[in-house]
Parts: structure tokens; C-alpha cells; sequence
């Protein structure tokens, strides 16, 4: 049986009464939640999805968009955290989700209370790494268009579209600006395991940037690659959830 969460940060999806384990589901950079709701049709009952919804995204769109990752965090870790300890866990994000995730597993594990039993990142390079690329959430809008244009995530007829841009480009600018004004603190790496997912065809994040995710965890990571490009999520749902749920499941 499922049931409603009573949470504005995790829309769509399920819950579950008596799950094996819940996965919330962090968006990358002017993402919705949406992006997660297929991801219950290649899932179990006995697991629960949560796709994360952000301020000012999809159903939250009236609400005032975070543009720096710790105000963020500091919002989610109050909201969802009674989601983390009634049941086991475990957090998938990609890109901006994936820096998302890790640095809320952080703020869970240095305040004591359950922390995941897995991290699965995709599509960014392990936080301590120096970002090589030129920052643009502050860029005028034509070069702003150009450059998300550049990294294949949307298309360009949307790119071209003034009257749906006027609404996009703020929630993409402010996601940006999250993820370009971040400063990695050194830490106590995580005792629990990290899978690092990346794309074959990615030009943004390598297979060396993905492997360095190991310094952040005192177990084994796993590097897994698909077919695709920055976001090779969307090709291969069906797989990269089989992976999750064959390491979750155990």
C-alpha cells in the first residue's frame, strides 16, 4: 500500500507502508522532480522513490529559488529529515544533484542521525576537484543561452523560446549559482560505499573524475559508465535502477 508524503520537497514517486528501502532522487540544475517519475515503473513496491522537488521548481514554483548550496541544505535537512530515520536509505543525484546529495550526507552524518546506506553520484566529478570551466551563472542572457545550449540538456527550440526562457532562466541560473559559488570544506570520509555513474560520451566528466570519488569513502567505490553524453541518465533509466536496486537489495 502506498501513501502521500506530506512533504513539499518529494513530489511524485512513492511511499510505500513497509518498505526495504527508500531512494531519493536529487535533479541536476533546472530540474524538476518530474525527471524521477518514470523511475517507479522499474522498482519494486518494496522500495520506495522519492524524487526531490526544489524551491521555486515544477509543483514549488511560486517559492524563492536558493542561489547557494548551504541555505539549501540547511531547508532540506529540516524538511526531510524524519524521511531518513524510519527506514534504510539511499541517495542518487546527478550532476548538481549529485554535489546536492553529498554534501546533505555530510550534514546528516556530522549531526548524528541516519546517514545512507549508499551514495550513487552521476554525471559530476568527486566535490574536491577544481572546476576547469568558466563560471556562467552571471553571464548576459545570450551567452547564458549558448552555453546551456553547449551542454545538451536542453533543446534548442526551448533555448530559442524568450517567453518559456523568461521562466527557465532563473531556476537554471540559481542552480548554477549553487553549484559554481560552492567551496569544498576537507572531511571525515563516508563509511558507506559510493557508486560513481558517468557517461561514455561526456565531455564534462571523466572517468578520472568520477573515480576520485574514492577519497570520500572508507569502502570500495564503483565506477559504472553508459552510453551517452552529460546526461546519458535519460537513455538508460531502466539500467541504472537495476544497478541501484541490485546493490540496495543485498
Amino acid at each position: 500500500m502506498s501513501r502521500e508524503s506530506t512533504s513539499r520537497w518529494i513530489s511524485g514517486g512513492r511511499i510505500s507502508q513497509n518498505p526495504r528501502v527508500r531512494l531519493f532522487c536529487f535533479p541536476y540544475s533546472g530540474a524538476s522532480a518530474s525527471i524521477y517519475y518514470t523511475w517507479i515503473n522499474y522498482a519494486p513496491t518494496m522500495v520506495d522513490i522519492c524524487p526531490i522537488q526544489l524551491p521555486g521548481h515544477g509543483t514549488r514554483l511560486t517559492e524563492l529559488l536558493h542561489n547557494d548550496l548551504q541555505s539549501l541544505i540547511k531547508d532540506a535537512y529540516i524538511e526531510l529529515e524524519p524521511y531518513f530515520s524510519d527506514v534504510p536509505y539511499v541517495f542518487f543525484g546527478h550532476s548538481f544533484g549529485a554535489l546536492f546529495s553529498f554534501e546533505l550526507a555530510r550534514v546528516l552524518r556530522d549531526q548524528g542521525k541516519n546517514s545512507p546506506e549508499h551514495l550513487f553520484v552521476s554525471g559530476h566529478g568527486a566535490p574536491h576537484l577544481v572546476d576547469l570551466y568558466p563560471r556562467i551563472h552571471t553571464l548576459p542572457e545570450k551567452e547564458f543561452r549558448e552555453r546551456i545550449g553547449e551542454l545538451n540538456g536542453m533543446s534548442p527550440e526551448i533555448l530559442k523560446n524568450n517567453e518559456l526562457m523568461e521562466l527557465l532562466s532563473p531556476i537554471i541560473r540559481a542552480d548554477f549559482s549553487c553549484c559554481e559559488t560552492y567551496s569544498y570544506c576537507p572531511g571525515i570520509p563516508f563509511s558507506f560505499p559510493i557508486t560513481a555513474f558517468g557517461g561514455l560520451e561526456d565531455k564534462h566528466v571523466s572517468r578520472n573524475d568520477l573515480e576520485q570519488w574514492k577519497i570520500h569513502s572508507t569502502v570500495a567505490t564503483d565506477v559504472r559508465l553508459f552510453p551517452g553524453d552529460h546526461f546519458f541518465l535519460h537513455g538508460n533509466v531502466e539500467n541504472i535502477v537495476r544497478v541501484i536496486l541490485r546493490v540496495s537489495l543485498q
